[in-house]
């Protein structure tokens, strides 16, 4: 099982809590300004690996705000983002961020969208050569946002703290049996990718609860933490996917892999769920691996 990890060498004079702070403060604006700017008619400024692979002119000032506000507090880090305008930093930490996670969703007025802002060390190009430090995951529908720093725990603040509502601590669910297993999933945006993960369903449905499909990896992993669905698991995920809620699923108890039980999340797999149940949903993914058996 993946182990959980220390808490890297930092810059002088920063810490896991600040970069905390400010991931949250940089989701919450960006989220905010996602919700509030919205024009009455979103347009599609393109697509990316195919038709259904919308970009809208709000993802890319999302990120064009998301840069702003980083570069401003950390201008030595570098920047990794979904729509390509990177940036090479100099500290050993990247900002990965994911200024509308849900794009769809978004564009059809579905109020299943965040944004997703993570802080790793290490290099996210590169598949197993990064983790992520800090990371917050803000839904702007519901005005929450969801955090964690690496040994402080994940927690779901409101979006205005001034209301008095308490930050509440998140946990992942003790489901440890398949049969009661509701598991979130999404699909690609490729034709070919999507065939293959309808095989992929035909064989996994029988043996859970059910499965949700809400849209927005970010949102799912926040679920997996919190526990309003046992577990999560999909193929075709990069680093701004994910970086966020790797780290709040671990921080509220639970475990995120890949394709190998030992290994990191990525673009092959990413499966999350509690330590009783991950690897028993990790082996409906991965072709040829065994059955892990349901407890006694």
């Amino acid at each position: 099982m993946a182990e959980s990890r220390a808490v890297p060498a930092l810059p002088d004079g920063v810490t896991v809590a600040e970069l905390e702070r400010l991931c949250v403060t940089f989701a919450t604006e960006a989220a905010g300004f996602v919700r509030d700017e919205r024009p009455p008619k979103v347009g599609v400024s393109a697509t990316k690996s195919s038709e259904t692979d919308v970009v809208t002119v709000m993802d890319r000032r999302s990120e064009e705000l998301l840069h702003a506000l980083i570069q401003q507090s950390r201008p030595d880090d570098g920047i990794l983002g979904e729509e390509g305008a990177d940036v090479a930093g100099t500290s050993g930490l990247t900002w990965v961020i994911d200024p509308i996670d849900g794009t769809v969703n978004y564009l059809y007025e579905i109020p299943a969208y965040a944004v997703s802002v993570a802080v790793v060390a290490g290099d996210p190009h590169t598949h197993g050569a990064w983790f992520p430090v800090a990371g917050a995951v803000a839904d702007p529908s519901l005005r929450l946002v969801h955090h964690a720093g690496r040994g402080t725990g994940a927690w779901t603040t409101p979006e205005d703290p001034s209301g008095g509502v308490a930050p509440a601590r998140l946990a992942v669910s003790g489901e440890d049996r398949l049969a009661r297993t509701l598991l979130a999933t999404g699909f690609g945006y490729a034709s070919e990718v999507r065939a293959r993960q309808a095989e992929v369903m035909l064989r996994v449905l029988p043996l859970v609860r059910d499965i949700r499909r809400i849209g927005s990896a970010a949102l799912d992993l926040v679920r997996v933490a919190d526990g309003s669905v046992d577990a999560y698991a999909e193929s075709g995920l990069n680093a701004w996917d994910l970086a966020a809620g790797w780290l709040i699923v671990e921080e509220a108890g639970g475990v995120v892999v890949g394709e190998r039980r030992d290994g990191p999340p990525g673009t092959m797999l990413t499966v999350a769920a509690g330590h009783a149940l991950v690897e028993q949903v990790r082996t409906l993914f991965v072709p040829g691996a065994d059955a892990a058996p349901e407890p006694d």
